[in-house]
């Protein structure tokens, strides 16, 4: 049962192509864990004051609600409401207790996610950046779907996928920064070297017991549970070809990305970033195949340019370099993996990004300006239409006039001359 704390609830966080669905996969085993592909559902909650245009109207009118007369407050009490009778609905009939909810692109609504369940429980799937993006360019390019990373990355046009691979993988670094109680570092080159001692490692942070064989997940296909799992079709389309985890994929951005690729990709993000998350050896790779020595710091102006775009379009408002656990709680400024396994991460990563948002209330106030603007222009433009019909009419008027005029004439003339013939 999850309460309204969040107690009972987990978050698999990652970009996407982190392995998050192999990890759901693994996890769905358990007795008592609920996991499936996954829910999204809690940006469509977060999402509900920006009302995207929909065929029967209204988008104005309920924009205006949600922002005019919904206090904040109030719509967060009932997106709460409304997950929990979501996760608790998805427990009934089962054995298990506790509901993962694995979404990669949570990372645009961490701020929301905190305020709803304070208590849940955060898992941080963690993969080398490079391998996230060869995963990207071999899953894009079976399905023919576009994926050019050469072209896309610096492009000046807003693309979802080089959001994720950029500012998201930035926004979890951020976020996970500082050590808590309740979020977990999950590697997943660990997760496929050592399956069982890391799933266990992650049992104990969940506080289940640790049930031996779930990582086998080949062993599970015919259940209940893996057959939902199969069914949603999402996340990611190999896990099905294999019985239990691998490590065929750790080294594969060798091949899939080609040298180009690996340098454009690493200059945006950074040297840091890689030795930070602890891939200081894919780092020393890629400087071998490209013969280029990477600088430290992130392409700050694409990081920028890639965050500014992604809240323009969807109206989002994010706290600049925020962090699960507040500043003036944080005494230990590094990030330390559990079971010491990876380096820290260091508060010198906010440096990477320039400040977004400086001030909610500004941004909510700029964002009001914004649809008041559009609204000011959408009923001068009514009006300027109204102006131009009514002179129109005004200028037929007198003609009318002079037509109606004329024709009475015409029928006084016509009535004198037949009176005339009687």
């Amino acid at each position: 049962m999850i309460d309204k704390q969040g107690e009972g609830l987990v978050f698999l966080l990652s970009v996407p192509r982190s392995g998050s669905s192999l990890v759901t996969t693994i996890l769905q085993n358990h007795s008592r864990l609920f996991a499936t592909q996954e829910m999204w559902f809690l940006l469509s909650l977060h999402d509900l004051p920006q009302s995207q245009t929909r065929p029967y109207g209204g988008t104005g009118i309920i924009r205006q609600f949600f922002n005019g007369m919904v206090p904040p407050h109030v719509l967060e009490q009932a997106s709460r409401s409304y997950a929990l009778e979501i996760y608790n609905g998805l427990l009934e009939g089962t054995n298990a207790n506790m509901v993962i909810d694995k979404s990669p692109r949570y990372y645009t609504v961490l701020e929301f996610i905190d305020r709803l369940f304070p208590a849940a429980r955060r898992v941080w799937l963690i993969r080398n950046p490079l391998s996230i993006a060869a995963s990207f360019k071999k899953v894009n390019q079976m399905r023919g779907e576009r994926f050019h990373l050469l072209e896309e990355l610096e492009s000046p046009n807003f693309n979802m996928k080089m959001t994720d691979i950029t500012v998201g993988l930035f926004r979890y670094a951020h976020y996970f920064a500082t050590p808590h109680p309740l979020a977990y570092p999950l590697v997943y080159e660990q997760l496929v070297a050592n399956p069982a001692v890391e799933i266990g490692r992650l049992c104990d942070f969940l506080g289940v017991d640790y049930e031996p064989g779930i990582e086998k997940y080949g062993d599970f296909a015919d259940t209940p549970k893996s057959s939902l799992f199969y069914s949603m079709g999402a996340g990611d389309p190999f896990v099905g070809e294999h019985e239990q985890t691998h490590q065929d994929s750790v080294h594969s951005w060798q091949h899939l990305l080609n040298k180009k690729e690996i340098e454009l990709y690493c200059r945006s993000i950074g040297a840091r970033m890689f030795t930070q998350l602890g891939y200081g050896e894919a780092l020393e790779q890629a400087e071998h195949i490209t013969g280029v020595r990477f600088e430290e710091e992130a392409d700050v102006e694409l990081l920028s340019r890639r965050t500014s775009q992604f809240l323009q379009q969807s109206g989002f408002e994010w706290k600049n370099a925020y962090r699960m656990l507040e500043e003036k709680d944080a005494d230990n400024r590094e990030f330390i993996i559990k079971a010491g396994q990876k380096p820290a991460l260091h508060d010198s990563l906010e440096q990477d990004v320039v400040q977004v948002v400086n001030d909610r209330r500004l941004q909510s106030l700029e964002n009001r300006l914004a649809h008041s603007y559009e609204e000011r222009n959408r009923l001068i433009a009514q009006l300027q239409t109204y102006q131009r019909r009514n002179q129109r009419l005004r200028s037929r008027i007198p003609f009318a006039r002079q037509l109606g005029r004329w024709a009475s004439v015409a029928l006084s003339g016509m009535e004198k001359e037949k009176g005339g013939k009687t």
